[in-house]
């Protein structure tokens, strides 16, 4: 399995990190890590997404777009869709 870090960007006091993975059924995941905070303070919060896409580029956008959108949300809100290893999204 090969995972690809994506260019990390700042939303505020966020710091998104999305990156991609190909998976065992030949689409693409994607995955999220947004921190917060510095030094000993400092809180990352990963998360991995179900969703399967046909490119890497797809498994990106959906990556880098629940990552704005937690940033943005109220805490407590939660994240992404499940879909089956075998329906792979535009």
């Amino acid at each position: 399995m090969t995972i690809t870090r994506e260019k990390a960007f700042s939303v505020g006091k966020y710091l998104v990190s999305p990156s991609t993975r190909q998976t065992d059924c030949g689409g693409y995941a994607g995955s999220v890590s947004i921190r917060s905070g510095q030094g000993a303070g400092t809180h990352d919060r990963l998360f991995r997404f179900d969703a399967r896409f046909a490119t890497r580029e797809g498994a990106r956008h959906h990556a880098v777009q629940q990552g704005i959108h937690w940033v943005n949300q109220p805490r407590g809100a939660a994240l992404g869709q499940a879909a089956a290893c075998g329906k792979l999204l535009n």
